[in-house]
């Protein structure tokens, strides 16, 4: 089968959905399907790479900044990925589209559709559905809105990333919604023997913005001083000016590293020095950083937003709370840390818990879905 991906974000550039798209790219190629990517370009990347028997074709864009698509960069990619992908349709005639965010790649994907007939799977992953990121999405959700309709319809199936994003999109679009979850590759996230660091590692990864609250993650760990902890804020973002200056506002300058943004093989290296992850956000589809943290062992501290609950059994592999009780989140924290032996438990647990979400099953589930889009053309 021959697969055309559409992302306008796509490793290194971007953040959890584009590392989701990766790996069902990777995965769909392993199993002899032909697969092939049009991204958006960024910096001096190369326009053109190979890579796992995945081709990444990286077109001219507007984008300005790694971590962050604004408004005229996604019209770029729109307008980029539909000339380019008519021309890839009409010479290498893919069987099918795998469109990831029904805004932007899911305008690219619509038009091309209606002119060549080639059918397309979407993918929602929160911030292309309604009211799932309000912080970075409302402004535009309103003109966007009516035309995003008739992404959703003509698509021939439509996958969501959590029960939350699911349930979001049907207020919205009443169309069938299949969930398949983000996965990941359980053996070469394997941690080994797992062992609590003295003192114990929290992490953070993702961009600095409203929406993965990384203020409000610095007003929590102001809170429990008393304990022994270090912590990494591995990303960047509009708001990092102002989270070194709460950094140090709170006196946690020597607690709390900023490593920058950091390619993924960088951030799992993270992980695998960490005991914590923690992550207060606001919004969230199904994180992908979560995932991996599972996968890796760490002990979950997770916001109750969105897909976050998806990954927690409360008290097992870590909690979640609501991130705007900071004072409460400091406290499950402080329980979650302060035991070194408990600390383990929950690790191991976590471990365990991430078999639910190994990627050669979700592979599998594209796999047969996109055949299913094929087979319906």
């Amino acid at each position: 089968m021959r697969i055309l991906t559409l992302i306008h974000e796509y490793p290194p550039v971007g953040g959890g959905g584009g590392r989701v798209a990766e790996d069902l790219c990777t995965g769909l190629a392993k199993r002899g399907h032909e697969v092939r990517v049009l991204t958006a370009g960024w910096g001096d990347l190369p326009e053109h790479r190979e890579a796992l028997g995945v081709h990444v074709h990286r077109l001219k864009s507007l984008r300005r900044e790694s971590f962050r698509a604004d408004l005229r960069a996604m019209v770029g990619y729109v307008w980029a990925s539909f000339w380019e992908g008519l021309r890839t349709i009409r010479t290498w005639k893919p069987d099918v589209i795998h469109v990831h965010f029904a805004v932007p790649a899911g305008a690219s994907a619509w038009a091309l559709s209606v002119l060549t007939g080639t059918p397309y799977l979407l993918t929602a992953h929160l911030g292309d559905v309604p009211g799932g990121t309000p912080e970075k999405t409302g402004k535009w959700f309103g003109w966007v809105l009516p035309f995003s309709r008739l992404i959703w319809r003509r698509a021939r199936r439509v996958a969501a990333v959590s029960e939350f994003t699911r349930g979001l999109a049907l207020k919205h679009y009443p169309v069938p919604v299949t969930v398949i979850p983000n996965g990941v590759d359980l053996e070469e996230l394997d941690p080994g023997d797992l062992e609590i660091n003295n003192p114990p590692r929290i992490v953070f990864a993702g961009r600095f913005m409203e929406q993965k609250n990384p203020l409000g993650l610095v007003r929590i760990l102001s809170q429990i001083t008393d304990l022994p902890w270090k912590c990494a804020l591995i990303g960047d973002g509009p708001l990092r000016a102002a989270v070194e200056a709460e950094i140090a506002r709170l006196g946690l300058t020597e607690r709390i590293t900023l490593p920058g943004w950091l390619a993924p093989p960088q951030v799992l290296g993270w992980f695998g020095r960490s005991d914590v992850l923690l992550l207060p956000s606001f919004s969230e589809g199904l994180p992908v950083v979560g995932v991996q943290g599972m996968a890796m062992g760490l002990a979950l501290a997770l916001s109750r937003a969105g897909g976050n609950v998806e990954l927690v059994e409360e008290g097992v592999n870590g909690f979640c709370h609501d991130p705007r009780d900071e004072t409460g989140f400091a406290e499950k924290l402080r329980a979650l840390i302060r035991d070194p032996q408990h600390l383990l438990e929950v690790r191991k647990a976590s471990r365990e818990s991430a078999r639910r979400f190994d990627l050669e099953s979700v592979v599998e589930s594209y796999a047969k879905i996109l055949e299913d889009v094929r087979q319906s053309a």
